[in-house]
């Protein structure tokens, strides 16, 4: 009877819808500029912002087309603890403020890594981008990157006096 039991609990487990944790999530798309002291580049960036869509990134999906990455809205300044793990392609980070100014990149993120990426102070939020990237573009500190998500107000009174 145990046996049956037992066996009936996998069954259902496996009959069990998957989560955002084991399948790509595609989100919604919109333009971006990256803006350096030679040039503007134009990409197409999906916009990660609600919880679900910030766990889950860029896990289970192929390599991003070229001209394109991930935005991470975190909404507020914070820690950005970024991980690899269900990642399967290397990819560069770019991590940013409130402004868009670029704070910190780390190139070349191993695929599958269950290592924290963190830059040591707090961001607005992260742009990824197929590894690689940051170079073609010559990004640095100090360049500028523009999106619509720094037009809109801070969250949580963020900046109000």
């Amino acid at each position: 009877m145990k046996k049956l039991a037992l066996l009936l609990s996998v069954f259902v487990v496996a009959a069990l819808p998957a989560t955002a944790q084991t399948e790509a999530q595609f989100l919604e798309t919109s333009p971006l500029s990256l803006v350096t002291d030679e040039q503007t580049f134009e990409l197409t960036v999906e916009l990660a912002d609600e919880p679900e869509e910030l766990r889950t990134g860029l896990m289970f999906r192929d390599p991003l087309p070229e001209s394109t990455g991930m935005l991470f809205n975190f909404g507020f300044d914070r820690e950005a603890n970024m991980i690899m793990r269900n990642v399967t392609f290397a990819l560069d980070m770019v991590f940013f403020d409130a402004e868009g100014e670029i704070l910190a990149i780390v190139q070349s993120a191993q695929p599958g890594s269950p290592r924290i990426i963190n830059p040591g102070l707090n961001v607005r939020g992260v742009l990824e981008l197929n590894a690689g990237a940051v170079e073609a573009y010559g990004l640095e500190i100090g360049d500028q990157i523009e999106h619509s998500m720094f037009d809109e107000a801070p969250l949580d009174g963020e900046g109000a006096e």
